[in-house]
């Protein structure tokens, strides 16, 4: 038995989903004739209650076109210095749209309406880039799976919209964000411009990441899915993956966040974990006690088919997910308590 907990996105589909797949009419989805993915879209764009919903294969490229469609090349966004758009998606903002990013030094990978203001290059001081998106994460990667307050994103959105800055949501981890924190969709669809929400991290899909978003940005999203490569034939059969999981697996994302909690609980005991982040979601951030290493640790778990993943600077990180099962949890957290 192989635990493997470096993400969410090692998950295979169930048998349902497998059924939901065999079972998926399809068509040419670049002439927009493939029914599932266009009743997919239709779904997101009412879950959220915006205008129009585009499926990419990736996050990376639903971020990436988000970017594109609210900025123009010199131009300038902010993000936190944790952001996956800048952190893991290969330098793609200034590759792609030419764009650079003010960092912002958040907390766990939050930053607040007024680091937002605060970090709004002067539009008339022309020797600085021009300031022109705000991009939000939620749940936050490097941040442990954090979850925005609403009001706190409200004043973001007050903010933007004072300085008429477009607000993209990276929301790969959203659904996880929701169900914690017993939210609606509809109030992150009436504050961001963009949202963009993954398939095959806590859904449990193979790919897949939908970017939802206002009318007139979205009649533009399927040419720079185009120019960015991403446009796919019978993609049904991986859009039905798509509904099985809406349908299926949002609500037992709650499962995922209770293991991730006992096992931050179990960690915070041990002698050799020197600190353990907050942990609200499925995924745990800890760092070891001084002297020991990483690698070592790492290795040691191997050893017993356990995979966790080492994000850098003593950060290390453990994700919950679909796979993750009650034997593999209580296996784990007793591979932890014993270890020496």
């Amino acid at each position: 038995m192989i635990i493997d907990l470096r993400s969410d996105t090692v998950t295979k589909p169930t048998a349902g989903m497998l059924q939901a797949m065999l079972q998926a009419k399809t068509g040419d989805d670049v002439y927009k004739e493939d029914p599932t993915v266009n009743e997919l879209e239709a779904r997101f764009a009412n879950l959220f209650g915006m205008d129009a919903a585009l499926f990419f294969p990736s996050g990376s490229m639903a971020n990436q076109a988000a970017i594109k469609l609210h900025t123009q090349p010199g131009e300038q966004l902010i993000c936190d210095k944790w952001a996956h758009v800048f952190n893991y998606e290969g330098g793609g903002a200034s590759f792609n749209s030419g764009v650079s990013c003010k960092l912002v030094d958040g907390n766990r990978g939050m930053i607040t309406a007024e680091q937002v203001k605060e970090n709004i290059n002067e539009p008339d001081f022309y020797h600085s880039p021009l300031t022109s998106l705000v991009c939000i994460e939620n749940t936050t990667n490097k941040g442990g799976g954090a979850c925005y307050d609403h009001s706190e994103l409200k004043k973001i959105r007050s903010v933007c919209d004072s300085h008429k800055l477009g607000l993209h949501l990276d929301g790969a981890r959203l659904m996880n964000a929701i169900v914690a924190k017993s939210e609606d969709p509809k109030q992150y669809g009436v504050l961001f411009d963009t949202i963009s929400v993954c398939l095959s991290k806590g859904l449990g899909t193979p790919l897949g990441t939908v970017l939802i978003g206002r009318k007139e940005l979205m009649q533009k999203a399927i040419r720079i899915r185009k120019i960015l490569g991403g446009g796919m034939r019978q993609i049904g059969y991986m859009a039905a993956c798509g509904l099985y999981a809406l349908d299926n697996h949002i609500d037992r994302l709650a499962e995922d966040h209770k293991r991730a909690s006992e096992i931050a609980e179990m960690l915070q005991k041990v002698s050799y974990v020197e600190k353990v982040e907050p942990t609200e979601t499925n995924i745990v951030i800890f760092y070891l006690a001084d002297g020991l290493s990483e690698n070592t640790f790492i290795n040691d778990l191997r050893d017993q088919n356990v995979i966790i993943s080492n994000m850098g600077n003593g950060k290390l990180r453990i994700v919950t997910h679909l796979d993750y099962t009650d034997v593999m949890h209580k296996t784990f957290l007793k591979i932890l308590q014993n270890y020496q």
